[in-house]
């Protein structure tokens, strides 16, 4: 083996040196002033209420407060742009989010930082990671750890940053690898990539799954990639292998960024998000000797091109009861000047006994409830369209029941004008999708039931972007009603079906009067059994520290 093969050899296979790229060139630090904070709650509480920048970003959820398309109760970037969610994370009672943040005084990927004790009231935070020495800080994770938590990310042009923060509402964080991956210089082969990275711990030592696509695929196609790094102390990592073993779900061109690993049920689940089509998952079985990944099944929260107005990036971390609880981002489909990015609500994934997962909105979002309606048992008369009379709204939950009987599709429509000249429309077919005993043999006999979800008629605009319809598979056993979970907050709307799909899409109406409902049978008759309406507050009127744990 020449001199040259026996370096690069080493190189890939052992410790790789934090201080390799030390000769890269840096990169200004931010423009926006970090400061160090107290390490105990009660300063900490004093010291936001003083803060410049937590009052510039109160200011500026002030001025967008009355943009008619900025949620009220999901969460959105206090201005400028919110990105990719990140390390969404639990911590001395309270709940973390950070996600990608470009201040508009230094338009660069910044983490932006935000609190909650019950997943739904947020609190903007100061910046918690600033570029420097990296020019930009990317996605990553986060593990809480007892004494600590624990970010890795991507540092554009440097390679996976590891940094800890230990303080009661993590305002102080020191990068203790920079890098901790380094990055592929240009022209070197290795056999690792380097991005975004997910963090757990098994016994005494870290593990880190980067994800990305390389050029490994047929003809040289891109293809997903997944390597497995080890560490005892953060600092210094160890490429092992390829994360995900007989992986067949995927075709070429989809990559695997924004990762996240997580036991779910006696499975494991990886969740991230692909350039092509969106944020998905993967479930299957975890070897814990090989550390290793078997997926053995593939489900998506995004069922079209993540533009426009579709489900981006995943954030997600366990809830501690076998579950996995996962934020979004959304993009957009029309230009919002001043700001821009918001989230999707909560969700929490469970497994069930046929090894699929629920899904169920989560979160207080109870809390914001007012003004409820209520709709008793109303026939639906095939092919007539019932319009639900003194019920409108832009910032609704709303929890129908429907006996569909032999009803090919049943249609809702919400934010409807009066004139029907705007609306968007759910519609369910039921048991017109494919045979289900080809992904579960228990299930001869029966098929999938499709949601869909069809903005082309939400507006009027001719600045908005239209979205192609998103359609999902979800199972109803044969006599099982149909039981729509809906969220509308101005510009998004969210769709549960009975715990079990949720798909979701940002909308645009350009009429004020565009905030109506109404039900149709197609075909057949079908029984409304019950709805219930409630108009939702805005989470951003009170932004004092009480709900702070």
């Amino acid at each position: 083996m020449s001199r040259v093969n026996i370096y690069t050899f080493l190189f890939c296979t052992t410790f790789l040196a934090i201080g390799c790229y030390a000769q890269q060139a840096s990169y200004p630090k931010s423009k926006i002033l970090q400061k160090n904070f107290s390490s105990n709650l009660k300063d900490q509480l004093r010291e936001l209420e003083k803060d410049s920048f937590v009052q510039y970003l109160n200011e500026c959820r002030e001025e967008w407060k009355n943009n008619p398309y900025r949620p009220i109760y999901h969460f959105s970037s206090p201005e400028s742009i919110l990105h990719d969610p990140n390390g969404l994370c639990y911590w001395q009672g309270n709940w973390h989010l950070f996600y990608q943040y470009l201040p508009s005084k230094d338009f660069r990927q910044h983490w932006g930082h935000a609190v909650s004790h019950d997943l739904i009231h947020w609190k903007d935070l100061p910046i918690v990671l600033y570029p420097s020495p990296e020019n930009m800080c990317y996605s990553g994770a986060t593990l809480a750890e007892k004494d600590k938590v624990i970010a890795m990310y991507y540092g554009v042009d440097l390679g996976d940053i590891v940094a800890t923060s230990s303080d009661p509402l993590l305002l102080n964080w020191k990068k203790v690898a920079t890098p901790a991956i380094p990055r592929v210089k240009s022209g070197e082969t290795l056999p690792y990539y380097v991005f975004d990275p997910a963090i757990w711990k098994e016994d005494s030592i870290y593990y880190a799954v980067t994800g990305g696509r390389t050029n490994t695929g047929p003809g040289n196609k891109a293809m997903r990639s997944t390597s497995l790094f080890s560490s005892q102390d953060l600092k210094i990592w160890k490429y092992e292998h390829n994360f995900m073993k007989n992986e067949c779900f995927l075709p070429p061109g989809e990559d695997a960024s924004c990762p996240y690993f997580w036991p779910i049920g006696n499975r494991y689940i990886f969740l991230f998000f692909s350039h092509t089509t969106g944020s998905q998952y993967l479930l299957g079985d975890y070897n814990k000797e090989e550390h290793c990944f078997y997926p053995t099944f593939h489900g998506r929260f995004n069922f079209m091109s993540f533009l426009p107005g579709g489900v981006h990036a995943p954030s997600a971390t366990s809830d501690g009861e076998g579950g996995v609880i996962v934020i979004h981002n959304m993009h957009t489909g029309k230009k919002s000047p001043g700001w821009r990015g918001i989230t999707t609500l909560p969700r929490k994934l469970t497994l069930d006994k046929c090894d699929t997962i629920n899904i169920q909105p989560y979160g207080d979002y109870k809390s914001l409830r007012t003004h409820h309606q209520h709709i008793d048992k109303t026939h639906l008369p095939a092919n007539k369209e019932i319009i639900i009379d003194n019920i409108q709204g832009n910032a609704l939950e709303i929890k129908a029941e429907i006996n569909i009987k032999s009803s090919p599709m049943i249609e809702m429509n919400v934010l409807r004008s009066p004139d029907k000249e705007e609306f968007t429309s759910i519609k369910f077919f039921k048991d017109r999708g494919v045979d289900l005993v080809r992904t579960n043999p228990a299930l001869k006999n029966q098929r999938w039931s499709l949601i869909s979800l069809e903005t082309a008629h939400s507006s009027i605009l001719p600045d908005v972007i239209s979205r192609a319809p998103e359609l999902a598979p979800v199972y109803l056993k044969p006599n099982e009603t149909l039981k729509l979970h809906i969220f509308i907050d101005k510009s998004i709307i969210e769709i549960f079906v009975n715990d079990k799909q949720v798909v979701t899409t940002r909308v645009y109406p350009g009429k004020k009067e565009s905030v109506g409902i109404s039900l149709k049978s197609q075909g057949r008759d079908a029984t409304l059994i019950s709805m219930d309406v409630w108009q939702m507050k805005s989470i951003y009127k009170e932004l004092q520290n009480d709900f702070i744990k």
